[in-house]
């Protein structure tokens, strides 16, 4: 699919991080962009600096996003590229002893919940309503309709302590990626998944040096964070590329992680 001005995206959690790079890429290629996401004033600040539309949306509430989508296709028309990046990171040990002597504690059940309700279920919520709304467009001169690129993590291989929930969403998503590819693989939508490594993003950009410097040298070659625009890099490659389809990809420098 070649991405010009005649191609409508919507990007989930788009408003930082490696939404925003995705943002930033598309816009420069003249892409019509919808940005969702929970932090207005980012998300607004983007938006009318690369011309492109601004949604206020929780992806665990189905009016939320249904109110997106509607604003962003009354503007642009049906997008046919949706990108995932909408996603949170909370850690908890699955059972763990009290420091103090008192009561042992288990990972906290309704965190666990949360966490898979905005990773896994909220990137399903939105991959369906995007999906739906382009089949009823006319395929390219390709056969194509449509693009899915979902966002995952290394941890869907190799999570850490206290990732319990954070690897099991993001297993789900590349669980789900070949399975939602072929549900839509006679209606010329393809779906494909990025699991990132170590990325300069404003959570990790709030570590302490040292600790920046120590994560950094953990990455095997080139021994450095992964910057946005490299992700972006690689979602433009799964847009461009028609034969890209059903694949979960590492993007990490090599990188496995340790258990800590």
């Amino acid at each position: 699919m070649k991405l010009d001005s005649s191609i409508a995206a919507v990007v989930t959690g788009g408003a930082s991080g490696l939404g925003e790079a995705t943002v930033r890429m598309l816009a420069a290629r003249g892409v019509k962009v919808g940005v969702f996401d929970l932090d207005a004033s980012r998300g607004e600040a983007l938006a009318a600096e690369v011309g492109g539309l601004f949604c206020r949306v929780d992806v665990t509430d189905d009016a939320q996003v249904d109110a997106g989508f509607a604003r962003v296709r009354a503007a642009y028309g049906q997008e046919r590229v949706l990108v995932n990046c909408a996603g949170i990171g909370d850690s908890a040990k699955t059972a763990s002893r009290s420091k103090d002597g008192g009561a042992a504690q288990h990972f906290p059940l309704d965190l666990f919940e949360r966490v898979v309700r905005i990773n896994l279920i909220g990137s399903f919520r939105c991959i369906a309503k995007s999906t739906v709304g382009m089949l009823a467009l006319p395929a390219l001169p390709d056969g194509e309709r449509g693009v899915v690129v979902n966002t995952a993590s290394v941890a869907a291989q190799d999570g850490q302590i206290g990732q319990a929930a954070y690897s099991a969403s993001k297993a789900g998503i590349v669980g789900m990626t070949l399975p939602v590819a072929r549900d839509l693989m006679n209606e010329g939508i393809r779906v494909n998944t990025i699991m990132p490594g170590l990325f300069n993003t404003p959570l990790l950009n709030g570590l302490p040096e040292r600790v920046h410097a120590a994560l950094s040298a953990s990455v095997p070659c080139p021994k450095r964070l992964g910057e946005p625009h490299e992700f972006a890099a690689l979602v433009e490659a799964m847009v461009s590329n028609g034969y890209f389809n059903g694949e979960c990809v590492r993007l990490d420098g090599a990188l496995r992680m340790a258990p800590r």
